[in-house]
């Protein structure tokens, strides 16, 4: 996993992303991901989206693509600076989609989707370190290394809207069914029962 998500959320009603540090009664501790990183407590009542469950619309009706490959897409192609911000040309931002996922729904991914996708990949390719694809996998292509972009300071380009990105747009993956996003468990298929050959 190139961009490690699984504790990354966006939080309704609080601009930018956080880091989700530890549960509490009263809902649970985060850490902003900007220059200051202050840590808060968000309610029970605010709505969490974790990045890993973040999914793409693509052409293909029940098709979607994961945000954590979104994000490799585009590091394999633009690496940690992009030419483009959330408050680029719509067109602009419409190439850049068309780039790095040429099939996506046009009608279902919305702008203000795009423009919250800049912005959270601008976040976190400047605070998270970027993982080279694990070597357990036998594959002889080796992909080409992106050039290390020296770590700047995260610009404080607030995003364009604080919500998480509209269902509409990019859904996710799976069901919210808690905040640490538990790996799914394979179905146990049951053991077929020995027939026994009737003697003659």
């Amino acid at each position: 996993m190139p961009y490690d998500l699984k504790e990354i959320a966006a939080i309704s009603g609080m601009p930018g992303l956080y880091r989700l540090v530890k549960p509490t009664r009263a809902g649970v501790i985060i850490e902003a991901l900007d220059e200051k990183g202050t840590r808060s407590v968000a309610s029970a009542r605010n709505k969490v989206s974790l990045l890993h469950e973040i999914s793409i619309y693509t052409q293909d009706y029940d098709q979607t693509v994961p945000l954590t490959e979104v994000f490799d897409r585009i590091y394999q192609q633009h690496g940690k600076e992009l030419a483009v911000t959330n408050k680029s040309d719509d067109r602009d931002l419409s190439a850049f989609m068309a780039g790095i996922m040429p099939d996506y729904d046009r009608e279902r991914v919305y702008m203000s989707d795009i423009k919250k996708l800049v912005q959270w990949y601008r976040v976190v390719s400047q605070k998270l370190d970027y993982q080279a694809p694990a070597a357990e996998e036998a594959t002889e292509e080796v992909p080409e290394e992106a050039p290390k972009a020296k770590k700047k300071a995260a610009k404080k380009d607030e995003p364009a809207a604080d919500e998480a990105l509209s269902t509409a747009g990019i859904i996710p993956a799976a069901e919210e069914t808690n905040a640490a996003g538990n790996p799914e468990a394979g179905e146990a298929k049951p053991a077929k029962k020995p027939t026994k050959k009737k003697a003659e």
